[in-house]
């Protein structure tokens, strides 16, 4: 069941009585986007081992090379010599629909004296929200021209470093930008991060990406403030990129609501990827899940019971888990996802309107989403993927246990960042069917 990145079609989900066998996670999409990026940000060679294949991975695979760096497969990896501190200027980035590829690049270039960002994803990428980020590096000396605080962009710099102030509220991946970007500024930066800060975990797999290329920094333990001295050099070398907690976490949740037995191998139990907690949100719900070395075993078809859990510290793994929600006696909340909103779709009103269709009760708060459970769903129709990979992954879970199979649109937007998805569950014994939209 390979597929064309990029050519449109819809998936038919047949129920699947059981699913069993042994699955590898997937490379981390936060982690082979961080990686890359500091290989590209060292002078000299560095080799990125099992680094991902999505479509967000290609988008900053061309990002970098436009920028300078050159990307070459080598053994199980991408042999990536470095631009360093001096980016090329002049050039035209189209991130696509990455929306961590975007704002990292956009860092990066305010080490260039002039970079120019397009979308070819106006309706998506082109709608989300920059203007955080292009404040703060106006603040820093940066000439940002946008029109709507959105992409397109131009900016000319390059900046000297100092102090900055960026609001951690709507995203965490403004103040990852400038993170990396920090290092190479000869002032460094003193970064204060505003507002409620949303998405630790991503900061601190960030951080963790600068330790890893040698780069000195201190945080405050709250990550109000991190400073981080300038000029430093990213040294690389050879790094190898962990599993994916948060495309494992649907695998996870397909384990549970079928019966069967699978093992995720793979997944480091002291990973920093706040989706990690899925695991254990899945054992409160009352799923037989353990999680022993580096694989994770799940037994399925036992009884779920509802969870009120704060979901921003697993914000990419809410919509698996509002599937296995789905099967759960009681009503499910997970708090303090206003970030959800601003993703590839609302994640909140087009997961409730989606999830309206199976019949289940689901209420939605600006910044929450209650899913009460019923023990069966109906099937027979057909749901909207919305262009988002997440939400295909809930439907198709969902689908796994429907009454009858459903057919789901534009599935091929799981590849932005699981491209392996229906391969995987296809070896654990589900069934699909590609259909060609008319």
């Amino acid at each position: 069941m390979m597929h064309c990145m990029h050519a449109p079609f819809d998936l038919r989900v047949f129920p699947a009585a059981r699913l069993s066998g042994d699955v590898t996670a997937q490379p981390s999409k936060n982690y082979t986007t961080r990686f890359l990026l500091a290989a590209a940000l060292c002078e000299g060679d560095t080799l990125v081992r099992r680094p991902a294949t999505s479509d967000d991975a290609a988008a900053l695979k061309d990002g970098l090379t436009t920028l300078g760096a050159t990307l070459t497969p080598h053994q199980d990896g991408l042999l990536v010599r470095g631009f360093g501190a001096h980016p090329k200027s002049g050039t035209t980035v189209d991130p696509r629909n990455a929306g961590a590829v975007a704002r990292f690049l956009i860092g990066v270039a305010a080490l260039t004296t002039e970079t120019t960002f397009v979308t070819s994803h106006t309706e998506s990428l082109g709608k989300r929200p920059q203007g955080d980020l292009f404040d703060a590096l106006r603040s820093l000396g940066v000439v940002v021209e946008s029109e709507r605080g959105t992409l397109p962009v131009t900016l000319r710099g390059p900046s000297s470093g100092g102090a900055v102030h960026v609001s951690a509220e709507k995203s965490s991946q403004y103040a990852s930008a400038l993170m990396f970007l920090a290092p190479l500024l000869k002032g460094g930066l003193t970064l204060h991060l505003t507002g409620d800060i949303k998405s630790f975990a991503p900061l601190r797999q960030t951080l963790h990406t600068l330790s890893v290329f040698g780069v000195a920094f201190e945080a405050s333990d709250d990550l109000r403030t991190v400073t981080i001295p300038g000029p430093q050099a990213y040294r690389g070398g050879d790094v190898t990129v962990p599993g994916d907690y948060p495309g494992s976490s649907a695998l996870l949740v397909a384990g549970t609501l079928v019966p069967g037995e699978i093992r995720v191998h793979g997944l480091d139990p002291n990973d920093l990827q706040g989706e990690r907690a899925s695991i254990d949100v899945l054992k409160a719900m009352g799923a037989d899940v353990v999680h022993e070395g580096t694989t994770v075993t799940v037994r399925g078809g036992r009884p779920l019971k509802a969870v009120t859990r704060d979901g921003d510290t697993f914000t990419d793994a809410v919509q698996a888990l509002s599937a296995a929600a789905a099967f759960a006696s009681g009503t499910t909340t997970w708090e303090n996802v206003l970030t959800l909103r601003f993703k590839e779709c609302d994640r909140i009103s087009d997961t409730r309107r989606e999830l309206e269709k199976f019949g289940l009760h689901v209420t939605e708060t600006r910044d929450s989403l209650s899913i009460t459970g019923a023990s069966e769903v109906p099937g027979g129709f057909t749901v909207n993927g919305h262009g988002d990979h997440r939400m295909i992954m809930m439907l198709t879970l969902i689908g796994l246990r429907a009454s009858k199979p459903i057919v789901i649109t534009g599935a091929q937007h799981i590849a932005k960042s699981y491209p392996d998805f229906f391969d995987h569950l296809g070896e654990l014994g589900a069934t699909f069917e590609t259909l060609v939209p008319a």
